[in-house]
């Protein structure tokens, strides 16, 4: 598989900036698919079925080529924490996160465009742990704008890195793509990100 073959069905620039250091050279088609899920769907599923929906929209449109796909989604006490509605909802789930422990899943789906049409699905959770936040600390924070387009309503690159006090597992998973994990699926595609 050519390097130049590669899309990224996401319009994340975080994303874009985690495939990209994998040195590969990849397109960007924003996917448009569906992001509804059930109710009482297990979070490990919904994260890999909406990487799927969003990889396989784009392959359909294509005669080649490898489409990579993710959904990330946050869960505290079993409740699904996606992206806030406005600016009341991300303190909300600020305020839900604030002093606890919460679990971050990102789904990724690799789907071959033509061809034989093989498809990968995954997922990796890692556990973070946010201080108790004022709700100073909160408002000023929101007031920011960075959590406005982020699943659990913060960025861990970002200014929310000073809220958290510990991750267990893969960071790069709770920014929005498990880098490890993509290039171990890309290898299987022949697509290696560094040479053997």
């Amino acid at each position: 598989m050519q390097e130049h073959l590669l899309i990224l069905a996401s319009g994340s620039p975080r994303r874009k900036e985690l495939l990209g250091s994998l040195g590969l050279t990849f397109d960007i088609l924003v996917s448009e698919a569906d992001e509804s899920f059930a109710p009482g769907q297990p979070p490990v599923e919904i994260v890999q079925e909406l990487a799927y929906r969003k990889a396989s929209a784009v392959a359909n449109t294509l005669n080649a080529g490898l489409v990579l796909g993710a959904d990330t989604i946050v869960v505290c006490d079993d409740v699904i924490l996606g992206k806030p509605e406005d600016e009341g909802d991300a303190k909300r789930i600020l305020r839900l996160l604030s002093g606890r422990s919460h679990t971050v899943y990102t789904g990724i789906a690799l789907v071959e465009a033509g061809g034989e049409h093989r498809v990968v699905r995954d997922v990796r959770g890692t556990t973070v742990v946010m201080k108790a936040l004022t709700d100073e600390q909160i408002d000023a924070y929101v007031a920011t704008g960075e959590p406005m387009d982020k699943a659990g309503a913060y960025g861990i690159q970002g200014k929310a890195s000073q809220f958290i006090t510990r991750i267990d597992g893969d960071y790069f998973n709770v920014v929005g793509l498990p880098v490890s994990l993509v290039a171990d699926h890309l290898a299987t595609f022949g697509c290696n990100v560094l040479p053997r």
